[in-house]
């Protein structure tokens, strides 16, 4: 193998080293062998593809430009010999999106490629999904030149080096390959980014142009692998012993399941048994508890649920797990106003001091429960915890009963329509329940169709179903369909969409024909931004600039793009099910296309059952936060 390995080390071209990494297995195999001890000298942008490959980064997603041609030709040639896939996409936020949803639904972290410049401002926007959802992707932009030697075309314009870099920097964690013997330092901090144990996010690696055809030397086994972190939790049962006292002497007891229980639904369970909690989710957490579980009381928040929000006002003691306290989930600060002690699980060293009367146990969250839930079983119970889980179940078929008698409401009348047509619930309701008998996954965009699809949707395991509601970014549901022909083993899935958010990303159509997704747009068309329009009129009595009347013929525009197949969703939830079959069954994408209603009817919508602080409700929520202990 040595003998192979220094003809690795001679041979003159990427396209050379590209087939023989395929003849050997890959990147890994060769690696496993002591061919890489030697070192090898290889333009940088090929080093760059080996580094992300050992990581195992082998998917990029690219509208190649000025500054990425060098990284376009490696990728052409490395995709050839069968050891990296590389898709072009049509708009960059459409992208970003479609690459966080390859690593957030499939676990393949890819990594997205652009020019610095208005392409590189787009992805990095749609950066915010991954933030803002945890989420670890990388973004590889080709940047302005280390020389100086004049204005760069798309660099910031203004004398002061590195601009993008300082932008980025802001965004997430960021590294710019400002000479080629910085990629081990660059990846080792992308990896620890991009794979982060308890917050990965995006990593933002700026290459200038004239480095990426610079040589780089290096031993291919020296560049830095995938992290790998233990799970981790407090030394000794001290803390974990108060905190069961605690839970168990405490009559009120409310376990906030956030977005970082989701990996840990069956500790969650078992802790909520254990403590005869009730448990309130957030919209990212639905299905931590299955939908019938006693003791799930459904989302809380500023919408949240009859159930849930009466969880929040009445529980004395709060078992926080894996949550950032997100303001629209806790309610702008004022979600918990009876309670006087906290119990934070969480493994991040901020969050999970971020209430008042916190008792933190830090480290990975279903070890924790686990654990706690253990030492529970060994206690006894305060006898009003009957009480409690007794009320809870009263106010759950409260919420149960108001949930099914919003999707059986008749079809309303709405002037920019012909003829009565669905509310959102009724089509929301309906099209979930298609989704879980079929096993589509689900993914809801911004805005209206958000708000109401989290508080309808009855899944029974986490990650049935995505909603963004970290950054609410339009248009992410419709993009992330696209993953599904990008993933090694892509599902069918349905992106509930308003005619807003659709709007945002329509493009969508075209890639998805191009990277042969199949999967279905349901698109709830309401002629406006629903989710505004009824906050100035719930705030101010008026909505305003928030809908213009025009008309578009979406089953048209949808049937323009050869490929994608379009269907009427009609008036009732019948026809809506009957268009989702025949959507299934076509062998790419399909719209659905569904008129629905917008009103002051109340029925229209799920209604909001908390507080926020937006508008000119900020004065009161504001004054009751000061009255807040936690």
């Amino acid at each position: 193998m040595n003998a192979q390995s220094h003809r690795f080390a001679d041979l003159p071209s990427s396209e050379a080293r590209a087939r023989f990494l395929a003849k050997a297995g890959g990147l890994s195999a060769f690696l496993a062998t002591d061919g890489a001890r030697p070192t090898v000298t290889l333009p940088l942008a090929e080093a760059l593809i080996l580094g992300l490959m050992r990581q195992g980064v082998t998917k990029y997603l690219a509208i190649f430009g000025h500054g990425s041609t060098a990284l376009a030709d490696v990728l052409r040639v490395y995709e050839a010999a069968g050891l990296v896939r590389c898709w072009q996409f049509r708009n960059e936020v459409e992208m970003a999106h479609a690459a966080t949803a390859l690593s957030w639904v499939y676990g393949e972290v890819p990594a997205v490629v652009t020019s610095i410049g208005p392409g590189a401002l787009q992805a990095m926007s749609a950066s915010l999904v991954a933030s803002s959802n945890g989420v670890g992707v990388y973004h590889l932009y080709g940047d302005e030149t280390t020389h100086g030697e004049g204005y760069n075309m798309q660099q910031v314009p203004k004398p002061a080096q590195g601009g993008f870099s300082q932008i980025s920097s802001l965004m997430g964690a960021s590294y710019t390959l400002h000479s080629p013997g910085a990629l081990r330092d660059g990846l080792r901090k992308g990896a620890s980014s991009v794979f982060h144990p308890w917050r990965p996010g995006p990593f933002f690696l700026n290459m200038p142009i004239n480095t990426q055809e610079a040589p780089v030397t290096l031993r291919l086994d020296a560049l830095p692998e995938r992290p790998r972190f233990p799970a981790l939790a407090p030394a000794d049962d001290r803390a974990l012993t108060e905190a069961a006292q605690a839970i168990a002497g405490a009559a009120r007891v409310a376990i906030k399941a956030g977005g970082g229980s989701r990996s840990a639904a069956g500790a969650v369970r078992r802790l909520a048994e254990a403590a005869g909690a009730a448990v309130v989710l957030s919209p990212g957490s639905v299905g931590v508890l299955p939908d019938s579980h006693p003791q799930n009381l459904h989302v809380g928040g500023s919408k949240g649920s009859i159930s849930g929000n009466w969880a929040m006002e009445e529980a004395e003691l709060l078992v926080v797990i894996g949550s950032r306290a997100v303001c629209q989930a806790d309610c702008s600060g004022i979600g918990w106003p009876k309670v006087r002690r906290v119990i934070n699980l969480n493994a991040d060293p901020v969050d999970v001091q971020h209430y008042n009367a916190t008792l933190a146990l830090s480290g990975d969250a279903a070890v924790v429960a686990d654990r706690l839930a253990s030492l529970l079983q060994g206690l006894e119970r305060a006898p009003a915890k009957t009480e409690w889980l007794d009320a809870a179940a009263k106010k759950k078929a409260e919420w149960q009963a108001f949930r099914a008698a919003r999707a059986a409401r008749p079809a309303l009348t709405d002037p920019v329509w012909p003829c009565p047509v669905m509310t959102q619930p009724q089509a929301i309701a309906a099209a979930e329940a298609w989704c879980r008998a079929k096993g589509a996954l689900k993914f809801f965009d911004a805005g209206d169709v958000q708000a109401n699809g989290f508080q309808i949707v009855q899944d029974d395991a986490p990650f049935q179903t995505f909603t963004e509601s970290g950054a609410s970014y339009m248009g992410f549901a419709v993009s992330a369909l696209l993953s599904q022909g990008l993933a090694e083993k892509g599902r069918y899935g349905v992106a509930f969409t308003g005619d807003g958010s659709f709007m945002m990303n329509p493009q969508v159509m075209i890639d998805a024909v191009a990277h042969g997704v199949h999967g279905t747009i349901l698109l709830c068309d309401n002629r406006r931004m629903a989710a505004i329009s009824s906050l100035q009129d719930a705030q101010y009595g008026v909505n305003w600039r928030t809908h213009d009347g025009v008309e578009i013929d979406y089953l048209a525009f949808a049937k323009a793009v050869k490929g994608v197949a379009a269907f009427d969703g009609g008036t009732s939830p019948e026809a809506l099910t009957g268009a989702l079959t025949r959507a299934r069954a076509h062998p790419g994408l399909s719209l659905v296309h569904v008129p629905v209603y917008y009103g002051p009817d109340p029925a229209g919508g799920m209604g909001a059952y908390g507080h926020w602080n937006v508008g000119n409700w900020c004065a009161a929520v504001q004054a009751r936060y000061a009255e807040t202990l936690i």
